[in-house]
């Protein structure tokens, strides 16, 4: 994959699999260096926001390591981790995460309806071909009154503020992605962001696949982005 060109569509999930499988080793600690270790906070405010807690059957889509399910399994929910990515599941093993780990795909959730009484994702929408599938997955896969949280990097509107993010995120991420662990892939990740839609547009998609109550928060002035709803009961 060119480091000037994003794969097309036809290219997509075999090229950003790969990608990742590669970056598995050091994914955690490009996570917390590259956001200053704000990525665990905005983990923690995207399950508060649904309310994850004691009783709740979890399914942390695109679960990467592993950071939601871990963080979702200390609140007392039963976790099951989802990513399509081998490596990254392998970390997550290897670092005891107390969940069940599954290969798969997101457009194609192996899971019972209404399986699961809560849905998380983390900074994974725009690795998706398309998010309309995988919404529509995750409302047969939830439980009536089930809730989703996800999450994912945004770029600020303010001018000044977007200048400066986009300096960080298109220039000096890829520069430490590099030094650190895999040049192209993490020029992708900046790139990326091109695959998310509009804030209403994400709302409108959600809201189409059947959920209620679909609500979008900016943070940190707009450099992340959390989109939630929930079935109706």
């Amino acid at each position: 994959m060119a480091l000037d060109a994003l794969p097309s569509k036809a290219e997509k999930y075999a090229s950003v699999r790969a990608m990742f499988d590669r970056i598995a080793p050091r994914y955690d600690l490009m996570n917390r260096l590259m956001t200053a270790g704000l990525d665990q906070r905005w983990r923690r405010a995207s399950i508060d926001a649904i309310g994850v807690g004691d009783g709740d059957i979890v399914l942390d889509l695109a679960c990467g390591t592993g950071d939601l399910a871990e963080l979702c399994a200390r609140r007392g929910a039963r976790v099951i981790g989802l990513d399509f990515a081998g490596e990254m599941l392998h970390g997550a093993q290897k670092r005891g995460v107390p969940a069940v780990f599954v290969q798969g795909d997101g457009t194609r959730l192996p899971l019972r309806r209404g399986a699961v009484s809560a849905a998380v994702c983390g900074f994974a929408l725009r690795n998706f071909v398309a998010l309309a599938p995988v919404f529509e997955e995750l409302a047969r896969v939830l439980a009536p009154g089930g809730r989703v949280a996800l999450l994912d990097v945004d770029r600020p509107t303010q001018p000044l503020l977007r200048a400066g993010f986009s300096f960080y995120f298109d220039r000096v991420v890829p520069l430490v992605g590099g030094l650190l662990s895999d040049r192209q892939a993490y020029a992708y990740l900046p790139q990326s962001t091109v695959y998310l839609p509009p804030a209403p547009e994400l709302c409108e998609t959600l809201s189409k696949a059947g959920f209620a109550n679909v609500q979008h928060r900016r943070m940190l002035f707009g450099s992340a982005q959390l989109l939630t709803g929930e079935l109706p009961a």
